[in-house]
């Protein structure tokens, strides 16, 4: 044993042959494991910045391109010519070529290559076909700038990069899984980026969101772009065809149309939307219809449907690409950016080698010229060694070469002596003087070129986008997403029972009471005659306490569901009323809402969805000198406070029952509701243009382009069309007034109306197919302007003003109604009503739901005498759910 440096003890090697066997399985770990992911990394998983290509993807286009004649070649063939430079088996570099191909960029493709939309494979190698498209040929290929290495067995030359002078790697999108690290870039719109290669090289700023063969509705809100951290959200495009059906006309790029589907039935295998049936008609364009059985309501059902199924998908992408042999994280605007400077330097080079090659052509074309018209061929006829040829040639031309850009070199002498006898006797000097010159332009332009290169660059983007962008519109629509809270559109799928002496409540309980219908993510809220009251999750069997008295599905954040309560405060102590409301909660936690005496009682008790207060029969026990034994209590004159509040005393004798004199109507103000246009939902928050204010009974006006009207009482999950031209409050006793242009009379047609039948559906124009709406105006008294065609030799008519209110009575919705003139009308446009006061209504008090802590005591107040003290919720550290 021998002392270390560091005081420890360390053991010797007994024998020399364990060291090295020791050293040498650390070599392998740390060489071998390094070598192994630095290969993946650089050579099978992560795209190169300069060109976009994976290894097998380079290698791929190169045999393309050196089996290009124009036609078709047997993938197979191409698959077999490939691995002379791949060092893998065919199966990857088809399945790579494939991928390539259903990009439908660089591959002309021939036979059947599989379907993205359908998840369908691609026909076996040997009978689908392929060759390098136009775009490629352009964009892709330029041998004489491209840098070669020899191929893994050294038999042949590959290219180090392809000079692609476009961001393909955008276009395309990659994605691979390596040591250590991955690459997720999302495919981005072939037009946006060349626009974006544009501004880039004007200095100007540009923003880049994907776009997906698939198309879909995408939320970019996330993107981050497209780095670490970053998340896009995609949805199916989901549209109504009637009450009873739903169309899918795109799906979410990673899916296809037959895991969609199967994601769809096992949301309705497990309870959480509810279907009819599906039919997938899906061809050339994603068709996939979904019927709904009676009463489910198609808007609930499409939120189910991003909620519970594929229709709704997130990706989170990474941007990570190889450059200068090493992996760097870049977002996608950088990607561009380096991808662009890059494609200038390509055109750069190309330029330049033009250059050289036409100033070459020049120069041995003035040379040519030069040995004919002077006629210094005929100085070698008596030369008889080929160092005097070349020394006669030489001394011949030195008299006339002083306007050459270079020196006259002994293998431009050689070509001279080439050429035939033929091409000399037929030499034109005009001919040759026209070629001079037209390369003496070509030159001066493409200095030009060389001088000016970042708008050369830029016309070369311009010149790709006119070529190849016809087509390649925008697929994917980007829009921002709103939240779809999961119980709210679940499909109540169980049912709630309750043994209310026992304390139990559950899905099982079958035998005992029936509640409610409600989904198994629900929760659910339970009060008991103690006073307590507990939140917890719908399960089959739960064990609150005894004596229960109300039970319901728990809605968190409800304002307006006002609980009516009045209980008595410990043995022989007073009893006292209370309104509240619940809104947030810990779950499974038990809340007191007397003032914690024991054997406080509840008396009284109700649930309101919308804030009715009733009128109680409050009846007392015969006790003393009592004169007044009993007397009603109206729940309207408590104010609603928060659930910890003590309330009003109601008296301090005991209490014999209490009795509903009257059922109450809503003692809450009516609920504003706000319609956000940018994800076309309605909500409460304030975002977005207000409605107004609705009760129970008030409802939404709705008017689609297409002339089809409804009226809807509003709510939080409804969806909207995208043609709706009309959303307001309906007010029933206001006239409507619509234009339209009716398609047999060919001519336009006022009419003005009421909406007799809220409940149902009616289309206000005629059934003719170039029937159209063309205004329609909801104000009391609208007036229209009709701006006359000018009539060929005449002067145009003069506008022609008209008081619709006066042009025609209010008739029924079905009537055609009166024609608005006969002249060729140019446009018709609306102009400012005229004024109109609306008859005053006599609004009923409101109270409003206030927190406890704002509320202080009225002297004034009609209702009992507060006797209430604050008290704490629960203990602290609790972690709030809700």
């Amino acid at each position: 044993m021998q002392e270390n440096e560091d005081g420890q003890l360390e053991q010797e090697e007994g024998r020399e042959g364990q060291q090295e066997a020791l050293t040498r399985v650390t070599g392998m770990y740390k060489d071998w494991f390094l070598d192994y992911a630095s290969y993946v990394i650089l050579e099978r998983a992560v795209p190169a910045i300069e060109d976009g290509f994976k290894p097998v993807q380079r290698r791929i286009m190169h045999s393309l391109k050196e089996l290009d004649d124009g036609r078709y070649n047997k993938v197979a063939n191409v698959v077999g010519h490939t691995m002379q430079y791949h060092p893998h088996g065919d199966a990857s570099i088809g399945d790579a070529m494939v991928q390539i191909g259903q990009k439908d960029l660089l591959i002309d493709t021939q036979g059947n290559w599989g379907n993205i939309l359908t998840g369908d494979g691609a026909a076996a190698s040997r009978y689908i076909e392929a060759r390098l498209s136009k775009f490629a040929l352009d964009v892709v290929f330029s041998p004489k700038i491209t840098e070669w290495q020899l191929s893994y067995d050294g038999r042949k030359k590959e290219p180090v990069h392809l000079p692609v002078k476009f961001p393909l790697l955008l276009a395309q999108g990659a994605e691979g899984i390596a040591v250590g690290l991955s690459t997720k870039i999302l495919p981005h719109n072939f037009n946006e980026l060349i626009d974006a290669s544009i501004k880039h090289l004007k200095g100007q700023k540009f923003k880049l969101f994907p776009d997906f063969p698939t198309a879909g509705i995408i939320d970019v809100t996330n993107y981050n772009d497209g780095m670490r951290g970053g998340r896009i959200r995609i949805r199916a495009r989901i549209s109504q065809l009637d009450k009873n059906t739903l169309m899918i006309s795109e799906i979410p790029f990673g899916t296809n149309t037959s895991s969609l589907i199967d994601s769809i039935l096992k949301a309705n295998d497990k309870g959480k939307i509810k279907i009819k049936k599906i039919e997938d008609n899906t061809a050339a364009d994603v068709e996939i219809l979904i019927h709904l059985p009676g009463g489910i309501s198609p808007d609930k059902t499409i939120d189910a449907l991003y909620a519970f199924t594929a229709c709704e998908s997130s990706i989170s992408p990474l941007g990570c690409i190889i450059e200068d042999n090493k992996p760097l994280f870049i977002g996608v605007e950088e990607m561009l950016k380096r991808s662009t400077d890059h494609t200038v330097e390509l055109l750069k080079e190309e330029l330049e080698i033009q250059l050289g090659e036409l100033e070459d052509q020049w120069h041995y074309a003035s040379l040519e010229r030069i040995f004919i018209e002077n006629r210094i061929y005929r100085d070698i006829e008596e030369e008889e060694t080929w160092e005097g040829v070349i020394a006669a040639i030489d001394k011949g031309l030195k008299p006339h070469v002083g306007h050459l850009k270079r020196e006259v070199t002994e293998e431009d002498i050689v070509r001279l002596t080439e050429i035939r006898i033929k091409r000399i006797s037929k030499f034109d000097i005009e001919k040759a003087q026209q070629l001079i010159e037209s390369l003496e332009e070509m030159i001066a332009q493409t200095k030009k070129y060389l001088a000016n290169l970042v708008d050369f660059a830029i016309d070369y983007f311009k010149e790709l986008k006119k070529k190849y962008g016809q087509g390649r519109e925008r697929k994917s629509e980007i829009r921002i997403f709103d939240e779809i809270e999961a119980t709210k559109v679940v499909i109540r799928n169980t049912k709630l029972y309750v043994n209310r002496e026992e304390g139990f409540v559950g899905t099982s309980l079958k035998r005992d009471e029936y509640v409610t219908d409600c989904s198994d993510i629900d929760d659910i809220i339970i009060f008991t005659k103690s006073g307590h009251m507990m939140v917890t999750k719908v399960d089959a069997k739960t064990f609150v306490e005894k004596n229960i008295i109300h039970v319901a599905v728990f809605k968190k954040k409800d304002k307006r569901t006002i609980y009516n309560m009045i209980y008595k405060d410990g043995r022989g102590g007073a009893s006292y009323v209370k309104r509240f409301n619940v809104t947030g909660v810990t779950r499974d936690k038990i809340y007191d809402l007397t003032n914690g005496k024991a054997q406080s009682d509840v008396l009284y008790f109700t649930a309101n969805p919308n804030g009715e207060a009733e009128v109680v029969t409050v009846n007392l026990r015969q006790s003393g000198s009592i004169k007044k034994l009993k007397w009603d209590l109206d729940f309207a004159d408590v104010l609603i406070k928060g659930r910890n509040s003590k309330g009003n005393i109601v008296t301090k004798y005991p209490v014999k029952r209490i009795e509903l004199k009257e059922k109450g109507l809503s003692t809450l103000k009516p609920r504003k509701i706000w319609f956000d246009e940018t994800i076309q939902r309605l909500n409460v928050d304030g975002r977005g243009e207000l409605l107004g204010e609705f009760t129970s009974e008030d409802r939404l006006l709705i008017i689609s382009q297409k002339g089809v009207i409804r009226t809807a009482i509003p709510d939080i999950i409804m969806r909207f069309d995208d043609d709706m031209i009309v959303l307001e409050k309906w007010k029933p006793e206001k006239p409507l007034s619509a234009i339209y242009w009716e398609g047999e009379k060919e001519l336009f047609y006022v009419k003005r109306f009421l909406v007799e039948n809220p409940d149902k559906e009616e289309v206000i124009i005629t059934d003719h197919p170039k029937s159209y709406l063309e205004k329609i105006f909801t104000d009391y008294r609208p007036v229209a302007e009709v701006v006359f065609a000018k009539k060929r030799g005449q002067e145009r008519k003069e506008n022609m003003v008209v008081n619709l209110d006066e042009f025609i009575a209010v008739k029924g919705i079905t009537a055609m109604g009166n024609q608005l003139t006969k002249e060729k009308v140019l446009e018709i446009n609306a102009l400012e009503p005229l004024p109109y006061e609306e008859p005053k209504k006599n609004k009923a008090e409101d109270i409003e739901v206030i927190d406890e802590e704002d509320v202080k005591p009225d002297k004034k107040s009609a209702a009992p005498k507060t006797e209430e003290k604050e008290q704490e919720d629960g203990e602290n550290g609790q972690t709030k759910l809700f």
